[in-house]
């Protein structure tokens, strides 16, 4: 493609060192999807007659039938996804092939390609993201009223109800979605047209490509689109706090898992076993999501450094952008997916829960504003809780069984309702608490939005 400025060929070192075909391809429907648009946009400006166009267009998606077939034969001498489908193009149809590449360049191309890489990567994963949601929203409905312990520093703190905390990722989701969705509205603009920094002599209709690609609208600085990657970072940031949700999610079932906790049972389809110990049944499914975080993470860190200290416009150094972006795509779509599958097959033990959340310690905060009703300030109520729990402990027994007169006159001896655990959390109605009346139109709500 450059073989007019050169006398010696490219060394092979060189050739494995640069190539990017090896990872691009998946570019592939983009690629021909941009071909044709700009082809089209070449006819109108008399630059390829109707005949050439139609040879163009056929040619293009015979290659794309060949590449999804499994039939085409990428060639690691040609580099890159754009010149392996130029090459192949002119190979069948001969010197229209050849008037393609007029008025672009690889540097606006791949710059489209990847913008709508993004965007069809951002449709998927809101999908996906949705499907999750449901199979959380689904578990939440089944448990809407099943007790359990809620933790602050993984120590029992008060009650609330396994559909209270399964809805708390639903929310999670929610926006990451949001952030999916400004991402692909800021991402969704076309640069083709913008050729190697400065544009070209030869003008084609921007507007009508873009249109054509289900673009919004054009880039408006060639030189800002072809060095811009920002589209990439924002959605590999994004991907990577999907990811964390994902892990944060993964860390509870690990613990609920656990013979310490026995909250609730994986499917033996999302398990696995150990080589020596006939017993284990591990959550490996969660232990790998928690752990492919990380590279979400690293991703995002890789492409950033490297667009750190980048010269305008076009460095060689921006065709590190793909891999982290495509790993990271390919990542987390299969771990929706899978987390999904094991969401929907997962079962709680509700007698493990409920017995966990008996603990009288739990409604100790109730016991405080059981005081506070009575008039004593919040902060007098907290040190008198706070001695009778002191009490309790020293006596060996649990803070219901605490004769309460004992510590401040102010206990009346109605406190036996303040451990009522369904009256706790009715009482738990303001917006966003626990109760069931809430949990159950928090369902309701999220149902509508999903459907």
């Amino acid at each position: 493609m450059w073989k007019g400025r050169f006398t010696q060929q490219t060394a092979d070192l060189v050739q494995r060192y640069g190539e990017s075909i090896s990872y691009d391809w998946r570019l592939f429907p983009h690629d021909i999807a941009g071909s044709i648009a700009h082809a089209r946009a070449q006819m109108h400006a008399d630059l390829l007659t109707e005949d050439e166009f139609s040879q163009i267009e056929t040619g293009l998606r015979e290659i794309q039938r060949e590449i999804e077939a499994g039939e085409f034969e990428f060639s690691t001498e040609l580099e890159d996804i754009h010149m392996n489908i130029e090459a192949a193009l002119t190979q069948k149809i001969g010197p229209a092939g050849a008037k393609l590449h007029t008025a672009r360049s690889r540097n606006d191309q791949v710059a489209t390609d990847t913008r709508l890489y993004c965007r069809s990567a951002i449709d998927s994963i809101l999908s996906l993201s949705t499907e999750l949601q449901k199979a959380l929203l689904s578990q939440a409905e089944h448990h809407a009223a099943t007790i359990l312990p809620g933790y602050t520093h993984l120590q029992r703190g008060q009650p609330v109800t396994a559909g209270h905390h399964l809805l708390a990722y639903v929310e999670m989701l929610g926006r990451d979605k949001q952030r999916l969705r400004d991402c692909r509205k800021r991402l969704n603009v076309c640069p083709l047209g913008s050729g190697a920094l400065a544009g070209s002599t030869i003008n084609l209709d921007r507007s009508a490509i873009a249109q054509e690609l289900g673009f919004d609208g054009i880039s408006t600085n060639s030189m800002d689109a072809i060095a811009d990657r920002d589209y990439i970072a924002e959605l590999l940031f994004v991907l990577s706090l999907l990811g964390a949700h994902l892990s944060r999610f993964s860390e509870d079932l690990i613990l609920w898992c656990s013979t310490e906790f026995g909250f609730a049972t994986l499917s033996d389809k999302h398990t696995t076993g150990s080589s020596l110990m006939p017993q284990k049944k591990n959550p490996d499914v969660c232990e790998l999501t928690r752990g492919k975080t990380g590279r979400l993470v690293g991703n995002l860190i890789a492409l950033l450094t490297a667009l750190k200290g980048l010269p305008l416009t076009y460095n060689r150094d921006l065709q590190e952008d793909k891999e982290p972006l495509f790993d990271s795509v390919e990542t987390l779509t299969l771990a929706l997916e899978v987390n999904a599958e094991m969401i929907s097959s997962m079962g709680l033990n509700i007698e493990n829960c409920r017995k966990a959340a008996q603990d009288p310690l739990l409604l100790a905060t109730d016991l405080a504003d059981y005081l506070v009703r009575k008039g004593v300030p919040f902060r007098d109520a907290h040190d008198l809780v706070g001695k009778a729990v002191a009490s309790a402990e020293e006596q060996n027994i649990t803070l219901d069984a605490l004769d309460l007169s004992l510590i401040s006159e102010k206990f009346g001896d109605d406190t036996e309702a303040v451990f009522n655990l369904e009256g706790a959390l009715k009482a738990r109605s303001n917006p966003g608490s626990p109760s069931l009346e809430n949990v159950l139109g928090e369902i309701q709500r999220w149902k509508a939005e999903l459907a």
